[in-house]
């Protein structure tokens, strides 16, 4: 599943694409006709991502628009400097396509576990089940905290909690945890404050450089595949990490075997040297 970066730097594509823009909508597969209609020929004004979800806003609207990409959903945003709109091709589920003017601009969304129309008061009650965002700069930080310090939940299992912090997914669940030397196993509420302020502050650096780069990198330089003579990372989520989907291999830091556990039906990567059990920081 995509995690909250990748959210965020959609809303910036389907901004940069479609905003101020008079826009022709469609649903080429019909499971969201009657939506799509309702947009057909609205201006755009702007997509807002919280956590995992997208928010698209249209003048004249009340609702807006919801999308949720879950594990298989692509919203496909692309120009056209030929001018032609493509035909559709595979199932989409909405098609948005900018004013007739060169480049041509699309955008495609297939496979989401949502796409509806929300009222205000729906809207209001989604975001109210959050937990901060570390890529908006509204969040309080606080409100995570609260929850935290008060559960006897691990915190790797905290971190996943959307209703605790938004926006987090197993890449960087694993990653803030071993790069603040904190025992994934840890009860929430065994977690010094400060160590959540610096991993609040950790998340919010990680996550805005996957905003820039588009992929997730954790990785400090000094154990960069340069310094360290190392072939780089290939998988399919890119990026250079410390331990996600790394088990069985050696710790770039400590020299240990990375492990993986299966924690709330997802599977959770550490160090159980560099963040061995009922320690903080290293």
């Amino acid at each position: 599943m995509p995690e909250g970066h990748t959210i965020h730097r959609l809303a910036q594509r389907v901004d940069d694409a479609f905003a101020g823009d008079r826009v022709t909508s469609s649903s080429p597969q019909g499971r969201f006709e009657e939506g799509a209609a309702r947009i057909d020929g609205l201006t755009l004004v702007s997509a807002d991502a919280w956590g995992k979800h997208l928010l698209v806003r249209f003048d004249g609207l009340a609702e807006q628009v919801h999308v949720h990409l879950g594990l298989f959903g692509k919203f496909r945003v692309r120009k056209h400097p030929e001018g032609e709109v493509p035909e559709v091709t595979g199932q989409v589920r909405w098609r948005l396509v900018g004013p007739a003017e060169w480049p041509t601009r699309t955008g495609d969304l297939r496979g989401p576990t949502a796409c509806t129309l929300l009222l205000p008061d729906e809207i209001d009650t989604l975001l109210s089940r959050l937990g901060p965002d570390p890529l908006r700069d509204d969040a309080d930080p606080g409100r995570a905290w609260a929850r935290i310090h008060r559960s006897r939940a691990p915190i790797a299992t905290l971190l996943m909690d959307q209703s605790v912090v938004a926006g987090i997914g197993n890449v960087y669940r694993a990653e803030v945890l071993f790069r603040g030397g904190i025992d994934p196993f840890l009860p929430g509420r065994e977690l010094p404050e400060p160590f959540w302020d610096a991993m609040w502050a950790d998340l919010i650096a990680l996550m805005r450089e996957g905003v820039r780069k588009g992929r997730i990198d954790t990785v400090h330089v000094e154990h960069g595949p340069d310094v360290m003579g190392r072939a780089p990372r290939r998988d399919d989520h890119g990026g250079e990490v410390y331990v996600y989907r790394r088990d069985g291999r050696a710790c770039y830091v400590c020299g240990d075997t990375v492990r993986k556990q299966e924690l709330a039906a997802r599977n959770l990567f550490w160090c159980p040297t560099c963040q061995r059990a009922g320690t903080l920081g290293r």
